[in-house]
C-alpha cells in the first residue's frame, strides 16, 4: 500500500502560504500545497516538485511531519505525507497570486486557527498546530461520515517513514488489514 498525495505548509513568522483550491478535492477551501506523487518519486522528491510547480518558491528549510490519513463510509483509506516548509520571515512572495490549481495567499496562523472560519479544510485547526509545534511525526487519521470530519487521532510515528519503503510498506499494511476487516 503506497500514498498518492503530499501536502505541505509554507511558514513565513506566523503566516502560512494556503491555496483556495478550484477544482476537487476540496474546491473552494483554503489548504495546503500538495498533490500526487509521480512513479519512482520518493515523498520528498514529490513535495519538492509540487512546491517548485505550484509556487515557484525554491529555497526553504523543508520537514516531514508525518502523514495524514482518512477513511470514511464513503470511501476507501487514503492519505498523505506532511511537510511543513520554512522561509525566512523576511521572504518576500506578494500575493494573492492566481494558479492553475486556485489561489496563493498568506494567512496568519489567528486567522486558519478561528472558530468561525468555514473555509479552511476541516482537518487543519487539529492537524497544523501539531505539525508546527511538535518536534515528533504522527499520522494524523481522518475519519469522515457522510463526508464531515467525526474525528481525529494522532499517532507518534517514526520519521523513517518517509525515506524507508519497508518502514512505511509495514505501518501502511496495518490499514490494508483494517480495511479489509471491515468488508
Amino acid at each position: 500500500m503506497m500514498l498518492k498525495y503530499n501536502i505541505c505548509f509554507i511558514k513565513r513568522a506566523n503566516e502560512i502560504l494556503l491555496l483556495n483550491r478550484e477544482k476537487s478535492s476540496w474546491m473552494g477551501c483554503w489548504n495546503g500545497i500538495g498533490g500526487k506523487l509521480e512513479a519512482q518519486e520518493s515523498p520528498r522528491e514529490a513535495m519538492i516538485r509540487e512546491l517548485e510547480e505550484e509556487t515557484g518558491i525554491r529555497h526553504y528549510d523543508l520537514h516531514f511531519k508525518g502523514l495524514v490519513t482518512w477513511s470514511g463510509d464513503n470511501f476507501d483509506f487514503g492519505g498523505m505525507y506532511a511537510y511543513i516548509a520554512e522561509v525566512p520571515a523576511s521572504f518576500e512572495y506578494a500575493t494573492p497570486k492566481k494558479t492553475d490549481e486556485g489561489i496563493l495567499d498568506w494567512k496568519t496562523f489567528e486567522w486558519i486557527m478561528d472558530k468561525n472560519n468555514v473555509g479552511i479544510v476541516s482537518n487543519i485547526p487539529t492537524t497544523l498546530p501539531m505539525m508546527l509545534n511538535e518536534a515528533h511525526s504522527y499520522d494524523h487519521h481522518c475519519v469522515y461520515k457522510n463526508e464531515n470530519l467525526i474525528d481525529i487521532k494522532h499517532k507518534q510515528i517514526s520519521s523513517s517513514i518517509e525515506s524507508d519503503t519497508s518502514s512505511r510498506e509495514l505501518y501502511l499494511s496495518g490499514y490494508a488489514i483494517k480495511q479489509e476487516s471491515h468488508r
